[in-house]
């Protein structure tokens, strides 16, 4: 008794439901048997004792056919009343067969059998004392004999006859009562271990709502007004354990970790001051990496604007070299110019990008309204060549009005837009939606897609400088677009990522300040009214 007071909670659940699982598991057992022979039984009834009971009632019609027709032969002495005598003879071997087939090997089958082979011989009887010899002296031209054996005892076999196929009758309702007794006998146990076993389900609902109520419900109960106590501030109140075991062990637990904030709380006010300290270091960091940062963005734009030069003289002669003497010179030469001409072409691309990355927050003009809808205006003309030719569609709706540099708006919006049409899908046409939605004290500008879409892996990686998903011949460019824009969304004081939920392609989401004027008057989650479209 003492072991079972020390069950946990899991074991006693696992007793209760195994106990119920046997149960209802043994009277699944006997109703499945049950149920097997029930269904063997109403099969006997439709399949066996039915047909039987047809067949017995068609067998007396046949045995009435050939003796009226023997009675009617004496009279007429034409062959064609006897046809029906031969038609029934026939059917009677036949449903003598059928019934034959039909019969099982129990008691009440053998009795049917035996009944039926007394027909059949009392039949042959019949047709052998009676029936045949008065066909054949009629056939002689002897009725007066015909009718005398007739006289003599046709009736009193016949009536034995027919008594033989009454019993075999009632032997065949006797089966029929057996099996239909049977089947209702067993639909009522069917009925009853059904009963037993809700009876069952309903008594293990009730020791569950117990077991929950003594050994969970209550001491996690107990256990919460204890922990709100030393949440309240009484961290010396001991906190015990009631219940099963898990929730006891959950107690002592919980009293050590009390024990342990008590510990630690003294611990707390030394170590504030060593947190503001280290928040003092941290800050000073900061301004020593801003620093660094902006010296390194000072380097970046010195030595990209001093690599122009040089740079610009390779091209330039390269291409010269290209147009003098491309095609007089052998096959790899002219590869050779190729790739020098392609490689100067390329740095040049890199250098300019870079400065431009470089100029985003040093080189200002300063912050003002910027409608977004005018932004999207100008750059669908910018890219409206790329867009007819990749037979695609820019759509915008009705974007607010922020506070920025319109210029790297500008930037920002078109390098989303262009990169949706340059990694658009084979034979696909490009569609671009631009839509916008309020959020709080930020607007939710999306740029969606139908295009090849970014694995969920590479969201964070797009965002770096020069980084590519893609080799260089596949798709154009140099791998910093993304990273510009990053740069505007920051400067603007926003965020900016990849929508890796999203199905249908790309959806690139970058966040801008709402202006402060607006923010009381704009309801939360403002989306887009209404699109405009920009087709081919």
């Amino acid at each position: 008794m003492a072991a079972g007071r020390n069950w946990t909670l899991r074991q006693r659940t696992i007793g209760l439901t195994l106990v119920v699982a046997v149960i209802l598991g043994a009277l699944a057992v006997v109703a499945a048997i049950t149920a097997a022979e029930s269904r063997e039984g109403l099969r006997t009834l439709l399949d066996r004792t039915g047909p039987m009971r047809v067949a017995g009632q068609t067998l007396q019609s046949a045995l009435l056919d050939q003796e009226t027709a023997v009675r009617g032969f004496v009279l007429t002495g034409d062959d064609e009343d006897l046809e029906p005598y031969r038609k029934g003879q026939q059917n009677e071997e036949r449903l003598i067969g059928e019934i034959s087939g039909l019969l099982g090997d129990s008691a009440e089958d053998q009795a049917v059998r035996q009944q039926l082979e007394a027909v059949k011989a009392g039949s042959g009887q019949w047709r052998a004392t009676i029936a045949e010899p008065v066909i054949t002296a009629v056939r002689a031209g002897d009725r007066g004999r015909a009718q005398e054996i007739i006289d003599q005892g046709s009736r009193q076999r016949f009536d034995v006859l027919r008594a033989d196929v009454t019993k075999l009758q009632d032997d065949i309702l006797t089966v029929r009562n057996v099996f239909a007794a049977q089947t209702q006998t067993n639909s009522n146990l069917l009925i009853f271990l059904l009963v037993l076993a809700a009876a069952v389900i309903v008594l293990a609902g009730a020791a569950l709502l117990i077991l929950l109520e003594r050994f969970v419900i209550k001491p996690v109960t107990d256990l919460a007004a204890e922990v709100r106590l030393v949440a309240a501030g009484d961290y010396r109140h001991e906190i015990s354990g009631s219940g099963s075991p898990e929730l006891a062990a959950l107690a002592a637990d919980v009293d050590g970790m009390r024990r342990k904030i008590a510990d630690d709380l003294a611990e707390v006010i030394a170590a504030r001051a060593a947190i503001e300290a280290t928040n003092r270091r941290l800050e000073e960091q900061h301004e020593e990496l801003t620093r660094s940062n902006r010296d390194l963005e000072q380097f970046a734009y010195v030595a990209s604007h001093d690599l122009q030069e040089p740079l610009r003289k390779v091209a330039s002669f390269c291409q010269l070299l290209q147009r003098r003497y491309g095609g007089k010179l052998d096959e790899r030469a002219d590869q050779y110019i190729y790739f020098a001409v392609d490689g100067a072409q390329r740095m040049q691309r890199l250098i300019n990008d870079l400065l431009a990355f470089s100029r985003i927050g040093r080189i200002t003009s300063g912050f003002t309204d910027v409608d977004l809808n005018k932004v999207m205006e100008e750059v669908s003309g910018q890219l409206d060549a790329a867009r007819e030719y990749a037979d695609g569609e820019i759509v915008y709706g009705d974007l607010p009005t922020i506070r920025g540099e319109e210029a790297l708006l500008t930037n920002l919006l078109a390098n989303l837009v262009n990169n949706a049409l340059k990694f658009r899908k084979p034979d696909v046409p490009p569609r671009v939606e631009i839509k916008s939605r309020q959020a709080g004290d930020q607007w939710e500008i999306s740029c969606e897609d139908n295009g090849i879409g970014i694995e969920a892996e590479f969201a964070d990686k797009v965002f770096v400088i020069f980084q590519r998903l893609h080799a260089k011949d596949a798709y154009p460019g140099t791998g910093i677009g993304l990273a510009i824009a990053k740069k505007i969304v920051e400067y603007h004081g926003g965020r900016i990522w990849i929508d890796s939920d999203y199905s249908g392609g790309t959806a690139i989401r970058f966040t801008l300040p709402v202006i402060a004027s607006e923010a009381a008057e704009l309801p939360s989650d403002q989306g887009t009214p209404q699109l405009q479209e920009e087709t081919a």
